[in-house]
């Protein structure tokens, strides 16, 4: 009876912290940082898409790194270019990139730590390292 005691308070104590992490708020750091890799994800999505307008290949590239203070002006010049206002996924990209530059400035102002302000870090993204198996 003592190791079905021991199983049963090990699946609850297992399941209350599954429960817990869930049900965290996120934070501004977090929030920023899978808003930031939304964008570049859908950015990428949209350059290599077929269906869209020629425009989109005059984009300003947005890789986009939240570590580095030149995020906001990338930011800022991604939001007001004229190019593509006729293309839905552009503007919906641009919301998404003024969503998180508001955010950026506003709410989590005094919680983000900028590491660099390299500039031309933010045009030549590094690429991850490719896995050998």
């Amino acid at each position: 009876k003592l190791p079905t005691m021991k199983m049963l308070l090990l699946l609850v104590a297992v399941l209350s912290a599954a429960l817990l992490a869930s049900a965290a708020p996120p934070t501004c750091y977090s929030r920023v940082l899978s808003l930031s890799k939304e964008i570049t994800q859908s950015f990428k999505e949209l350059q290599t898409s077929r269906t869209v307008d020629s425009c989109v290949g005059t984009l300003p590239r947005l890789y986009l790194d939240i570590h580095n203070y030149c995020v906001l002006a990338k930011l800022r010049d991604f939001v007001a270019y004229p190019g593509c206002d006729r293309v839905v996924e552009v503007n919906e990209l641009k919301e998404k990139a003024r969503s998180l530059y508001t955010i950026l400035i506003s709410y989590c102002r005094r919680d983000l730590v900028f590491l660099t302000d390299d500039c031309n870090a933010l045009e030549i993204p590094i690429s991850p390292p490719i896995e050998h198996s």
